[in-house]
């Protein structure tokens, strides 16, 4: 007699774990360089953390700025993993440029260049996920590649710390070896991520234009205003280092901060993704959104100690945001924009991005730590507060 099953739930694609690992080794090499790079520019270059602001600020909104190309580029070609692959391999040729800079100039070219790499690989890389799911995985897909991201973003600064200690604070070495996983990144994507089959369907043209926009619907927009405003509350985590810093917090001690943070936002992200899968997006969201107001003032007024516990909050909320955020975007865009819908949301929020780091150094020169991450919690209460008055949810 033929009894009754409960089919088990879908497990996420190899392909999603791949690109999550590729992630993964790729934020091990860029966070074994970002978690020391503040510091070597203030302290080794001679470098004012107004320039930190602005340089940290600008090379995020570039990166954003080329996702709108390569997610179109990858709409029209019907193809996502060349670009993919090709901007794994960007920033991967970067990485020796931090180690032989002997100026300010050099480093903001290895940045700018590094960024440009990122840049044209996230939109068509979040495109590929999404196309990999369907549509009700989208929150664990996106919390699995952001936790193995995040795994990654938590083992560079540790290394960073061993290797700090192993050398006597050789900046430049660290930088060195930050080059090995960065390879390891483009091999693991060049051999072990393949694409789905794909429908033939018309090609679009590369240009941006108002005719294809138009089919973006009310939903997709609402997201990436909300996400403007809340990412303003968002400056560079160059300055949670910067805090550390001015806490007495010893520099070959500094990255511990970001596997503070880290390690929390690797813990999170993917719970919290399956979470919105099963219970909806708006009241994790919301409840992220909280989270950050309360790292913000926490930063604001502590001591060392609260520096610790505000960079954990400042995780937590990543990890109830950016996966959430990632997944409206997909489920809002039509499947053959999602490159294009990518690119767009990470357009407006890397200018959002530039804005709130280059405050955020003007501030800190002007009024300190406390003023700069006060202004912070204003921002996120402001897009709290927004999103418990919206009368429906972005999606």
């Amino acid at each position: 007699m033929a009894t009754d099953t409960v089919s088990p739930r879908p497990r996420i694609p190899a392909g999603v774990w791949t690109l999550g690992l590729v992630s993964l080794f790729m934020d091990v090499s860029s966070e074994m360089i970002h978690a020391l790079l503040p510091l070597f520019l203030v302290s080794v270059l001679g470098a004012s953390v107004t320039a930190v602001g602005w340089l940290e600020g600008t090379a995020e909104a570039i990166a954003s700025i080329t996702k709108v190309f390569s997610g179109t580029l990858s709409d029209w070609l019907g193809r996502r993993k060349p670009l993919v692959l090709l901007c794994y391999g960007l920033s991967a040729l970067t990485k020796p440029l931090f180690p032989l800079a002997g100026s300010i100039g050099a480093v903001l070219l290895a940045r700018f260049a590094d960024r440009i790499g990122k840049g044209i690989r996230g939109a068509p890389r979040d495109a590929l996920i999404a196309d990999l799911v369907k549509e009700d995985e989208h929150g664990a897909a996106f919390g699995l590649r952001q936790s193995m991201d995040t795994v990654g973003a938590f083992l560079g600064p540790l290394a960073a710390v061993g290797l700090m200690f192993l050398t006597g604070d050789n900046f430049r070495f660290v930088f060195w070896m930050a080059c090995v996983p960065a390879l390891a990144a483009v091999l693991c994507i060049a051999f072990a991520v393949k694409e789905p089959p794909r429908q033939a369907e018309e090609k679009r043209p590369v240009p941006i234009k108002k005719s294809e926009l138009a089919k973006l619907p009310q939903g997709f927009w609402l997201v990436c205003a909300f996400a403007a405003v809340f990412t303003l509350a968002r400056f560079s985590e160059a300055f949670l280092l910067l805090r550390a810093d001015n806490a007495g917090l010893s520099p070959s001690l500094l990255p511990a901060v970001l596997i503070a943070m880290n390690v929390v936002y690797a813990a999170m992200a993917y719970p919290v993704g399956k979470a919105a899968d099963r219970m909806g997006r708006r009241g994790l969201l919301t409840f992220g959104v909280a989270l950050l107001v309360a790292a913000d003032m926490a930063l604001a007024f502590g001591g060392l100690g609260w520096v610790f516990a505000g960079a954990a909050l400042w995780g937590m909320h990543m990890g109830f945001t950016q996966g959430i955020l990632s997944a409206l975007v997909a489920d809002s865009a039509p499947k053959s924009l999602r490159g294009t819908a990518f690119g767009i949301y990470n357009l407006i929020i890397g200018v959002a991005a530039l804005i709130s780091s280059a405050l955020a150094g003007v501030l800190w020169t002007q009024a300190g730590p406390s003023g700069t991450f006060m202004a912070g919690a204003v921002f996120a209460g402001i897009s709290l507060f927004g999103l418990l008055l919206a009368k429906k949810k972005p999606s």
